[in-house]
Formats: structure tokens, sequence, C-alpha cells
């Protein structure tokens, strides 16, 4: 059976919720939980309309990158978050966040050899902010139409050069313009960063109060999927 992915995740990335669709009838999530590893867990398995994929039909993803600001490492949040032990300015993150919003070429943020052909990627939604039950965990959450290879990692990794006085928000956002990868800052682990969700058909991922739209929770993934295919919940990928 071919499966179609939404969106890649590099090794060492994690999704929340992914969206993967088949040829073929539904099986159930029982069946499908069986066979997958422990890391990877089927929310829901439905039927589709005819011709849907998964990939091709998206129209905006959403990622979280989790960063554990403070001195001393946490035993709990090893592999989830980065261990950030330096100085943050969190209202350069904000700014930070505030210039990506709407189209820009991000030619500074994914690798120099590429298999990319357009750099330009339209932003609709950029923020930090705490996670959820507060503590030293920071959250930077994006959605755009489409995201090149490690561009969510290379912004991080820029942003917090900011955050700790190596750059200032205005060469940040200079890099928008279509500047070197060269210019950009180091790419941040693979570890903290989480696919968070899939919009179709113009709908957004992220709620307009900010974060993930938790309150929609499964009740958000039942219903996509029951259009569109299978919603996954994977681990690491």
């Amino acid at each position: 059976v071919g499966l179609t992915v939404a969106g890649r995740t590099d090794a060492g990335v994690h999704a929340w919720r992914q969206v993967a669709s088949y040829d073929g009838p539904p099986a159930s999530v029982r069946s499908l939980n069986a066979v997958l590893p422990s890391d990877v867990a089927a929310l829901a398995c439905l039927s589709a309309a005819d011709g849907f994929d998964a990939r091709r039909d998206a129209t905006s993803r959403a990622y979280c990158y989790r960063v554990h600001a403070r001195s001393a490492r946490s035993a709990f949040e090893g592999g989830r978050a980065l261990w950030w032990p330096h100085p943050v300015d969190v209202a350069a993150l904000s700014a930070c966040a505030a210039a990506l919003v709407g189209e820009h070429d991000f030619t500074a943020f994914t690798p120099s050899e590429t298999y990319h052909q357009r750099f330009v990627r339209e932003v609709f939604s950029a923020f930090w902010q705490p996670a959820d039950g507060g503590g030293d965990v920071l959250e930077f959450w994006i959605e755009a139409d489409a995201f090149m290879r490690q561009m969510n990692r290379v912004l991080v990794g820029t942003m917090l050069e900011v955050a700790s006085g190596r750059r200032s928000v205005a060469s940040f956002a200079a890099l928008l313009g279509g500047r070197p990868r060269s210019e950009a800052g180091r790419t941040a682990p693979a570890h903290g960063l989480y696919l968070a969700g899939v919009g179709y058909g113009g709908e957004r991922v992220l709620a307009r109060d900010r974060g993930l739209a938790r309150d929609r929770g499964l009740a958000r993934d039942r219903g996509l999927a029951r259009d569109r295919g299978l919603a996954r919940d994977r681990g690491s990928a």
C-alpha cells in the first residue's frame, strides 16, 4: 500500500498531528496501533474523497519548536526540547517572529545545496509564547503555506542568537530578503521541533488566540480524518 504523508520530518523531529493518505479501505485504529511501533499512534482512519492526497492537498502546515531556557538541564525535557542555558531576550524573540509574517525569501534559512527551486514562502502566523503550565520552556509557533528543509530549525537558531545579544532584530529581518545561507545562524537541533498540524481548504491550524487549537483537540483530528484521510499522531520520524 502506497502511503503519502502531509509533511516530512527529518530524523529526530517529532509530530503531534501528522496526516497520511492511501488508496484502499479504511482500517480500524485498533488494528493499526497493534502493528505500529510504540512511538507512532493512529488517532483515526476514515474514508476520504476520491483523489485526496495528504501532501498535495495541504494548504498550510504548522510547527512548534520548544526551548528549555534555564541554567540547569532537565531530565524530563531531554530529547523533547532544546536546552538553552544562555540569556534570553523574550521581547527580541517576539520581534523576530513578528517580522516573519507575510511573504519572504527564505534562502538564508535552508541549506545551500538543496532541491528547492522556489524560496519564497508565505507565513500566516509566527510567535513565541511560554509553554502550557509556565515553567522555563518557550515555544516558537509558525504556520505557513509550505516549508523548506531545515527552515524552522535555522530560524530558531538565528533567533536565539538575537535573543542572546549576538545579532540585532534588524539584521535578522534583513535575512528575509533572500540573503545567502552563510549569513544566518546555526541550525537548531532536530529534537526540539514538532509538526503541530496540517491545514486543508484554507483552514488554519493555529488558533486566533495563539498556540495550537487545543480546545478542538482530537475532535478536530477526527473531523479532518473523516473528510480527508488517515490522521496519525507520530513520534520521532
